[in-house]
């Protein structure tokens, strides 16, 4: 709720639990050095007992991309589509937890029955093969949740969405609806995943020169798409990305895609072959600094190395955020020399999301009683909650919910009920976790206006043994500021007699003394605030050193 990406819904009656997808966020601009947001899962480890399974709608990284992290710590079944599960199934690989989950295959139409909560999974489509809606049969009534879909009359692969029996649920009568909200300032219909190889075809026929499509990993469609241009034109493709590689792979080993078996080359052969005889799909579509696209325009690639005449297609929008790391890029390859066609400029990308029509359509044939607009910024949320009154849904039964409050229903009420603890978990590295607030205000500080450490030596009563050393690092360049550096020195030297003659040995207060000295005289010499780090070195009367221990040193305010 309130944010696009950490999806992670959870249904409880009595005993049981069961939980509805399991993604990841990536790190917004102030969350410096993050690798990974993830959702905090503490009420389920408390309430492990009654967890009955995970059950995931489809395969994008902010519907599966925490699960290798919560499976860890909440080792339950994992149900969903085969596609889906294979694509977890890599992401196990990655994290050694290979054969260590328990996933169930589910087809789309089938239904399972986990304690008290029958679970329908409908065909749905997306920008992503295999998703689905959940119909979700509990004690009080039917909740319906659509995952992430559009109405796609003309679907690349397999049947259209299924309105039929979604239209048959309705009839029978649905409590609680929960529906995505990404599109909804959007008006009209999305337009069909097919528009997009109506354009490649046209680029592709008039094409001279290699051509590199930049897509995300994930959109199995796009992909086939391409292939089915360069194919039709007599291209070879090459794959370039990691995670390009092992979704494609997975993909073609399930068959959901199709396409003659010497069309793909090994990446490290295109030179073998004339531009106009290549196609390269690489991952990076949204500016992703050690991405392969990024990587590529940046000249840093190992193996592709942007030509003069190239032709770019980035086959995707930016993600809200990403908007200057994707126009970096493109600017990168426009100097290079490549031609760049983006979503700016023709139909190369449309959306996995349903606008108002498509949405009104789902409220429509769901006809519920009570309604959350799930998956989507505040904005759409309100924005969902208007247009469900407006076809005549009393606000009174209309919840926009926020991450971590609980929705209470009996098959004749609804009524918010508390709340449960919930949130980030921030994964830098190896670390999942062990980043907090405090860690990112020093992140944050370092980064803007750097850092100074003072070491004083002293003996045990607090004599100056040596000169004061001040290191400098992101703040000022030493070799270019010696007059500051140096009133740097003889303030702080003077700080640490005076404090040493008020309050004798206490090198707390001394650390103390010198800190606030020098946070008052930089900030007005540099309207800057670096973050001062006093070092005491205590010269034992034996001669040995003491490195005065330093606590995690708190923030100039």
């Amino acid at each position: 709720m309130e944010e696009i990406g950490k999806n992670m819904t959870v249904f409880e009656y009595g005993e049981n639990i069961i939980v509805v997808d399991c993604g990841l966020a990536f790190p917004e601009d102030e969350m410096l050095g993050i690798d990974l947001v993830i959702p905090d899962v503490t009420y389920l480890e408390k309430n492990a007992e009654k967890v009955r399974g995970i059950v995931l709608t489809h395969g994008h990284e902010d519907h599966i991309g925490a699960l290798p992290y919560v499976l860890k710590r909440l080792p339950v079944p994992v149900y969903g589509t085969e596609l889906t599960l294979a694509l977890v199934e890599n992401k196990l690989v990655e994290h050694d937890m290979a054969g260590k989950a328990d996933l169930r295959i589910v087809k789309q139409g089938q239904t399972i029955q986990l304690g008290p909560f029958k679970v329908e999974f409908i065909r749905a489509t997306h920008s992503i093969a295999d998703a689905v809606s959940l119909a979700i049969d509990t004690p009080v009534g039917m909740v319906f949740h659509t995952g992430d879909f559009k109405i796609d009359q003309t679907p690349i692969e397999g049947e259209p969405m299924d309105l039929a029996r979604i239209a048959e649920l309705g009839k029978k009568g649905i409590l609680l609806l929960m529906s995505d909200s990404t599109n909804v300032e959007r008006p009209g219909y999305t337009m069909s995943e097919r528009v997009v190889g109506d354009t490649f075809d046209s680029i592709f026929r008039g094409a001279k020169s290699r051509i590199i499509v930049a897509t995300f990993a994930s959109n199995i469609h796009r992909i086939q798409q391409v292939l089915n241009s360069a194919v039709k034109y007599g291209r070879k493709v090459a794959l370039c990305g990691r995670s390009m590689i092992n979704v494609v792979t997975t993909a073609i080993r399930l068959g959901y895609l199709s396409f003659p078996e010497d069309t793909l080359i090994d990446i490290d052969r295109i030179k073998r072959f004339k531009p106009e005889e290549l196609v390269i799909i690489t991952t990076g579509s949204q500016g992703e600094p050690m991405s392969a696209l990024s990587r590529i325009a940046s000249s840093s690639h190992k193996k592709v190395e942007i030509n003069e005449g190239d032709l770019v297609i980035i086959s995707a929008s930016p993600i809200p955020g990403n908007e200057k790391m994707v126009y970096n890029v493109i600017n990168e390859l426009f100097k290079k020399g490549a031609e760049v066609i983006y979503d700016a400029l023709t139909d190369i990308h449309v959306s996995g999301h349903a606008r108002q029509e498509e949405l009104k359509l789902m409220h429509r044939l769901t006809k519920p009683k009570f309604f959350v607009p799930a998956h989507g910024e505040y904005r759409h949320l309100k924005m969902h909650a208007k247009l469900a009154a407006s076809l005549g849904m009393s606000e009174k039964n209309i919840f926009t919910m926020s991450n971590g409050k609980v929705l209470e229903l009996t098959s004749r009420s609804a009524k918010i009920a508390g709340t449960v603890q919930s949130g980030s978990v921030l994964v830098d590295g190896l670390g999942v976790g062990d980043v907090g607030e405090i860690v990112l205000r020093d992140r944050k500080i370092l980064s803007e206006d750097g850092l100074i450490i003072v070491v004083a030596t002293i003996d045990s009563v607090g004599n100056q043994m040596a000169d004061l050393e001040i290191i400098s690092r992101g703040f000022v360049y030493v070799k270019e500021s010696e007059e500051l550096i140096e009133e740097v020195k003889n303030l702080a030297r003077e700080a640490l007699v005076k404090a040493v003659s008020r309050r004798g040995t206490n090198w707390a207060s001394i650390r103390n003394a010198i800190k606030d000295e020098l946070n008052t005289f930089l900030y007005k010499k540099t309207k800057r605030r670096p973050m001062i780090i006093p070092i005491i070195v205590e010269v034992q009367p034996q001669g040995m050193q003491r490195l005065e221990s330093v606590r995690s040193p708190e923030l100039p305010m």
